[in-house]
């Protein structure tokens, strides 16, 4: 049963009721598409004639319905805006799916191509808990699934906090390490020189990183070898599935990115011994011991809407470790890595990591999603495919209720917007959840 509104909320509307004003103010509330967090600014809009310089329409905050211009704050963590987040995953599985299968401007020849999906482990920093294949944990139990001991260390004074924090944060540098190794080890089995393999194939990938429950990242990829115009281009005979997972293989074992030097200890950091590589097979393979593409795709883009939150930390960076960890809830363990890279991060020489900016991620300072330049459509397309949608179905409208837009073709449009905040007051709130009252001020003609 859904709580009853609060007193201001409700004031708020009838004020806004009385006015006339109810409609438009439900459609900006509308138009944020469930957005839990939106940025809130003030400014104004300017659309001017470029061939005569009048002013064609002038739009200020105060003109709007909020009083403010709301948009998404396309947040990726679903545990910061949950509808956002939606987004960010389904942009995701389009464009793995499109890597895999073709669509989104890619064709349909690239799913011919040898393609694996490969999961890149941390290395041990001391024994944890855990559920192993052969029976109970080192520790003498057999944990449950949910067991809240599971990842974390058996002796916690034993454990090597600085390595698994300067693992996380020399990950991305092993990964751009690895790509390297990789390619010479493609041209190796080739038996050409790298300068030579690059005009003739091409190694793209697309990869998330995901926490372990220990704290430490790993990396899920794919990795397809194209021919040198990428996924258009078909790759020569010799480039198979069989080549690129011996390559892959050989690559993650030989590569090693040096870290610091911290109390006369030299890190240097390596994939842990861990490593799953599987073929994927077409999008209507439902094999059980191989994966499909559309398997595949659902996985990545479920991992990246997630963060280090589920490692048991925040969702948030960290002002002061002393006041925001308490009563926040995070375990002992990622407590421990935190107050490890707070530590870290004061030390002159490992102030390029910016241990303390990424505390709350344990370190990890890359992106949680990335992919090669010629893997498929980039995020940016995706967004720009959904605005353009978006404006023509706002013009549409618009010229139905007798408001037509002006045209971009010939208006200047000047703006100037500033930062005003975040989040909803209690009357959007109410509205944003009230879906049938949003749906019932669709046809009403929107003059903001």
């Amino acid at each position: 049963m859904r709580p009853p509104a609060p007193l201001g909320a409700i004031r708020h509307l009838a004020a806004l009721a009385r006015h006339g004003d109810l409609g438009s103010y439900a459609r900006q509330i509308q138009r944020l598409g469930g957005c839990e967090r939106p940025v809130r600014m003030e400014g104004h809009r300017l659309d001017v004639d470029a061939a005569t310089g009048e002013i064609v329409r002038e739009i200020t905050d105060r003109d709007l319905p909020a009083g403010q211009l709301l948009i998404r704050c396309n947040n990726r963590r679903a545990t910061r805006c949950a509808t956002c987040a939606e987004t960010y995953r389904k942009d995701t599985f389009h464009l793995v799916t499109a890597g895999l299968s073709g669509g989104k401007g890619i064709g349909p020849a690239v799913a011919r191509h040898p393609r694996v999906f490969a999961t890149f482990t941390a290395p041990s920093f001391g024994p944890v808990h855990n559920r192993p294949a052969g029976g109970r944990c080192r520790c003498g139990r057999t944990h449950t699934e949910d067991d809240p001991a599971l990842g974390t260390p058996l002796d916690p004074e034993r454990y090597d906090y600085r390595a698994a924090v300067l693992w996380n944060a020399h990950a991305g540098a092993l990964w751009g390490r690895f790509t390297t190794y990789l390619r010479q080890q493609i041209a190796s089995r080739a038996g050409l020189t790298r300068s030579a393999t690059r005009d003739c194939v091409r190694v793209s990938y697309a990869k998330v990183a995901e926490y372990q429950r220990r704290g430490a990242v790993h990396f899920h990829a794919v990795i397809r070898l194209d021919g040198p115009g990428g996924a258009e281009d078909d790759p020569p005979a010799w480039a198979t599935t069989e080549l690129l997972t011996d390559a892959i293989r050989s690559a993650a074992r030989l590569t090693e990115t040096p870290g610091p030097v911290i109390d006369g200890r030299a890190y240097a950091f390596r994939f842990g011994d861990q490593l799953d590589i599987r073929p994927i097979r077409s999008a209507d393979f439902a094999g059980s011991s191989e994966l499909s593409s559309r398997a595949v795709a659902a996985y990545i883009a479920k991992y990246a809407t997630k963060g280090a939150e589920t490692a048991g930390t925040l969702d948030r960076p960290i002002r002061n470790p002393i006041t925001d960890l308490i009563g926040s809830g995070v375990t002992d363990h990622a407590r421990r890595m935190i107050l490890t890279c707070w530590h870290l991060g004061a030390l002159p020489e490992l102030e390029a990591l910016r241990l303390r900016k990424w505390a709350h991620m344990l370190g990890f300072r890359g992106h949680f999603s990335t992919k090669s330049r010629t893997y498929s459509v980039t995020l940016g397309a995706l967004r720009q495919e959904r605005a353009d949608h978006n404006e023509a179905l706002a013009r549409a409208r618009a010229a139905e209720a007798g408001h037509p837009l002006p045209d971009p073709d010939t208006v200047l449009v000047i703006t100037h917007w500033r930062f005003a905040g975040t989040g909803l007051t209690a009357a959007e709130s109410l509205f944003a959840s009230s879906r049938s009252t949003a749906l019932a001020m669709q046809g009403e003609p929107d003059h903001a």
